[in-house]
């Protein structure tokens, strides 16, 4: 039997962390097409007449987006809404990247895809009403879930663990043990999305790194394979003074085999792309 031809695919905000790792679609970043500017999304979307739009611009940084609240719902709401228009617009499917964030952090074990969001911050607020705008305008739509996302190396990586390791000459790190997510490297979920792109796969998907683990627990796994010996203190989430809520727990509960192990993940992430620049 032929191999069936992947999808004609638009990639949006293809400039950050997920999208240095994708190898297919039409890549384009805010120069190209301004996700929140609705006459522009929907000339360029009707003049490359894709056959999937993979929706990854977002602001994803929670304490500017509490603080800026009006700037998160224009980029990832309304941007959110100007894409889905869009496609509808074409009969594209659109695969929209969401975040664990849609949820308030109560369950003691993992999200999976049946569980009610509730969420408790501007970002999971922003991220959940897209989630709505989506399934209200769409039938052919795919929301994938993610979670505590890492990647990009030095030129892109400016998450936890970019921060975990511009401390690695401190004496000592601290790292907080009451909070718990599923971490999830950026190439991982970009070979994840396309698979799922290839097979069509439509509704709500959770895509994170198997397994349960707190910032903690990263922290010691990065200072194990970068700097062994470093100590690393467990603290409350109320240490930092943080304007955006964070919820106890974040996992989530992706299908099996489509993720691997966060520690698999996070070590060759490490390796890969950290160890060569220290050196």
């Amino acid at each position: 039997m032929a191999k069936s031809k992947f999808p004609k695919t638009l990639v949006t905000g293809a400039d950050g962390m997920v999208g240095s790792y994708l190898d297919f679609g039409l890549k384009t970043d805010r120069k190209d097409l301004d996700v929140t500017d609705l006459a522009a999304v929907r000339a360029f979307v009707a003049r490359e007449k894709p056959e999937v739009i993979l929706h990854l611009a977002a602001l994803t940084d929670l304490e500017f987006m509490e603080g800026h609240p009006e700037t998160a719902y224009q980029v990832n709401t309304v941007g959110a809404y100007n894409i889905a228009l869009s496609a509808k617009e074409i009969g594209a499917r659109l695969v929209f990247v969401s975040t664990a964030g849609v949820f308030d952090g109560m369950k003691k074990s993992s999200y999976n895809e049946r569980d009610l969001p509730n969420p408790q911050n501007v970002y999971g607020h922003s991220k959940y009403a897209a989630e709505l705008i989506i399934q209200s305008m769409l039938k052919n739509y795919l929301i994938v879930r993610t979670c505590w996302m890492f990647g990009g190396g030095p030129k892109r990586d400016k998450k936890f663990v970019a921060k975990i390791i511009a401390q690695l000459d401190k004496p000592e790190i601290s790292a907080v043990n009451n909070s718990f997510g599923s971490p999830t490297f950026g190439k991982d979920l970009a070979g994840a999305l396309k698979k799922l792109i290839a097979a069509g796969k439509r509704g709500i998907i959770h895509c994170a790194g198997a397994g349960r683990a707190s910032r903690f627990d990263v922290a010691e796994e990065i200072v194990s394979v970068l700097k062994p010996g470093l100590p690393v203190k467990p603290v409350s989430e109320k240490t930092f003074k943080l304007k955006a809520r964070r919820v106890p727990n974040e996992a989530l509960a992706s299908r099996p085999g489509l993720m691997r192990s966060w520690r698999k993940a996070l070590r060759e992430y490490l390796e890969a792309e950290w160890k060569p620049v220290a050196r």
